[in-house]
């Protein structure tokens, strides 16, 4: 790419209107800060076909010093995949492409542009450090699957904030080896909310470690906050991982279906819930996870459930100024707690603790 072999601020602009764009590798190192800046709308291939051998739309690779902004649309056109996308019941399936990958990215800004029905995830930030996703919007209908908007992993010094994202899974999702996370100022919904992992599927898995989440909005969502790790069937005991130094604080619920929920039980396929499946706990430890000022509407009764591995008790849970009503006026809602070996709760508490 002729940008990125010159010196300086080379910039790669794309004016208004709309182009058809295959599948793209901008790839480093390059010799100075690159700007990519889109005022029109790039449409991805509809057909799956285009995509032979890439599991990107538009795959930013080893470069430091990056700027992608110009007020322009990322159009990754899922609706004409998203039936054939079979992750949500197969575990081995192949997963459609993303949208946008930073990956071993350094100091990289994503600001004021919008990506739009992605066939998998929008943005995907792995192996990446210092990187800045900001006044961005992403958008996708409630019922189209794997579309979390931003997916970070093994990254460090990221920052997601005052942001629009609404799509049918997670709005923002922080997996293994994420360290020195930031999300603020995100309005969240349709979508699952915003979710730590989901961590322990794997052997060898790193920790995630210092989350920040403060000031957003999560509206009609299936889970506000979440903490989700995977338990398993037979075999030996995996190696463990952590998760240890979240916050999240000042965010306002409004209708939605589990506002605080750690799940270590999860496993959404349907082996499963065969009778005689046999899964062991969780071994992923979760320490030192604060809920703080957190307000506003449950859809469903039961607003804050902490159902913690037996294997691995969660310690050092804080509960603190929650209010969570009911939907349906007159009727209280109430805390489920598993496995939780030790913590604090003060200020006002609606549902009352069961810490």
């Amino acid at each position: 790419m002729t940008a990125c072999a010159s010196a300086g601020r080379p910039a790669v602009v794309v004016p208004k209107g709309d182009y058809l764009l295959h599948p793209l590798v901008f790839r480093g190192p390059c010799k100075g800060y690159v700007e990519v800046r889109v005022a029109g709308v790039l449409r991805a291939p509809a057909d799956l076909a285009a995509f032979r051998g890439c599991h990107e739309w538009i795959n930013f690779a080893n470069i430091d010093g990056l700027l992608v902004t110009g007020g322009g649309t990322f159009d990754g056109r899922g609706a004409s995949s998203w039936h054939l996308n079979e992750c949500p019941r197969k575990p081995d399936c192949i997963p459609p492409p993303s949208s946008i990958k930073l990956g071993r990215v350094r100091n990289a800004t994503i600001t004021g542009v919008t990506s739009l029905d992605s066939k998998f995830f929008h943005v995907t930030v792995i192996g990446s450090h210092d990187v800045d996703i900001r006044r961005v919007s992403i958008r996708a209908p409630r019922d189209s699957p794997n579309t979390d908007g931003v997916h970070i992993q093994g990254s460090s010094n990221v920052r997601v904030t005052d942001s629009a994202v609404g799509t049918g899974d997670d709005c923002v999702s922080v997996g293994p080896g994420s360290a020195d996370i930031t999300v603020s100022g995100v309005s969240c919904g349709p979508g699952h909310g915003i979710s730590v992992g989901s961590l322990g599927r794997n052997a060898g898995e790193a920790d995630v470690r210092r989350l920040r989440v403060s000031n957003c909005t999560i509206v009609g969502t299936a889970n506000g906050v979440r903490i989700k790790t995977w338990r398993h069937g037979g075999g030996a005991p995996r190696p463990s991982s952590a998760v240890s130094g979240l916050v999240f604080e000042d965010i306002v619920m409004s209708r939605v279906r589990n506002p605080i929920i750690i799940d270590q039980e999860y496993c959404p396929y349907a082996y499963c819930h065969q009778p005689g499946q046999r899964q062991r706990p969780s071994v992923v430890k979760i320490s030192d996870v604060k809920f703080r000022n957190i307000r506003g509407v449950s859809a469903t009764q039961v607003a804050v459930k902490l159902s913690c591995s037996a294997a691995s008790p969660c310690r050092g849970l804080e509960l603190r100024d929650i209010d969570l009503r009911y939907v349906r006026r007159g009727v209280a809602t109430v805390s489920r707690c598993a496995n939780v070996a030790g913590g604090v709760a003060g200020g006002k508490l609606v549902p009352p603790s069961c810490i």
